[in-house]
């Protein structure tokens, strides 16, 4: 078993803090708001709304019936394994790969919180374009596996132009 304070798991502080402002600003927008209420932050570009997605990202199969919970629940186990096996088997040294899992980690785990406890995803971040465009809405947890996954480009291409 490989050391974790020589592998990529001395980032998962970072998956704890993710974790923690995801459910705690959910728990906030959910203590404040109705569903579908629209908090106007930046007229006609950023808004806080409740919305509850029993699908994935953009609600994909949000109209399943009910199957789709515990599909995204397996999936959402199966992938936090596999990041953490990654992240103890990577080197400490990079940082940019580990810091990109980890996030992607830490949303994975703040979405399966809900998925189980809940049966949806507490979405709250609303940026739209006047009132004729709108992006669906999303949460701290989404945007930790974005940044997280960018990262990971960012990371697989630097590491290829190092390679050239």
């Amino acid at each position: 078993m490989p050391d974790w304070r020589r592998s990529g798991l001395v980032w998962l502080w970072l998956a704890v803090v993710v974790i923690a402002l995801d459910l705690l600003t959910k728990w906030i927008v959910a203590g404040q708001l109705i569903p579908y209420q629209k908090v106007h932050l930046i007229d006609d570009f950023f808004a806080i709304t409740l919305a509850f997605n029993t699908g994935a990202a953009f609600s994909f199969l949000a109209d399943g019936g009910g199957w789709q919970r515990w599909f995204f629940i397996a999936i959402a186990v199966g992938v936090s394994v596999m990041l953490l096996v990654w992240l103890a088997r990577l080197p400490r040294e990079k940082t940019i790969e580990s810091v990109a899992l980890v996030l992607v980690l830490g949303g994975a785990l703040g979405n399966l919180y809900d998925r189980i406890v809940h049966g949806h995803v507490v979405d709250f971040i609303l940026v739209h374009w006047h009132n004729s465009w709108y992006f669906p809405a999303f949460n701290v947890a989404d945007s930790a596996i974005t940044v997280g996954a960018a990262l990971l480009i960012f990371d697989m291409f630097r590491s290829e132009k190092k390679a050239a």
